[in-house]
């Protein structure tokens, strides 16, 4: 009973690994071709290597063996970390008649707040009192981009540990 529970296992997770792998690297190749002239080239690049090597990571299991436990914590540990770490980014916008929009988040903002004025000191006075919201969609975004930061991490790990072929002595 066992081994029946150990194989249906391993079929699911090779299922959940080729589907997260196919997804991620089609998505990261796709929004590095997307965001070629977007105002943030180097962050888009950045997002769209991590989906799309982590893609790849996830499809070649017979070349990057990643051990599943270690995988699962370093994965959850660096999703959790690098979105809280990317809410320290904050960019603010000033528009319209008067806007005042600031918000938190790397690569994707998730936590945001506006004000409206009659100028722009009030609408940032504004904004400053209001309550943060949060964009749970940005946010799965965000979890997703670092979890998979998290995969390359163990991958480079376990290809860093492993060990160089011994010279072939000389004929």
């Amino acid at each position: 009973m066992d081994a029946i529970r150990q194989t249906t296992r391993g079929r699911a997770g090779a299922a959940v690994r080729g589907v997260l792998g196919a997804v991620s690297l089609v998505g990261g190749l796709t929004w590095i071709l997307l965001t070629l002239g977007a105002p943030r080239p180097v962050a888009d690049l950045i997002v769209g290597g991590v989906l799309a090597g982590a893609g790849l990571v996830l499809l070649m299991p017979h070349r990057v063996p990643l051990p599943g436990r270690l995988t699962a914590a370093v994965t959850a540990t660096t999703a959790a970390a690098g979105t809280l770490a990317g809410a320290l980014t904050e960019s603010t916008q000033l528009g319209g008649m008067y806007v005042y929009v600031a918000s938190r988040g790397w690569p994707s903002a998730w936590l945001s707040r506006g004000g409206l004025g009659g100028d722009p000191a009030t609408a940032r006075q504004v904004a400053e009192q209001s309550g943060w919201q949060i964009d749970a969609v940005n946010l799965a975004a965000d979890l997703y981009v670092w979890a998979l930061a998290g995969v390359l991490l163990v991958a480079a790990a376990g290809l860093a540990r492993r060990e160089a072929p011994a010279p072939e002595p000389a004929r």
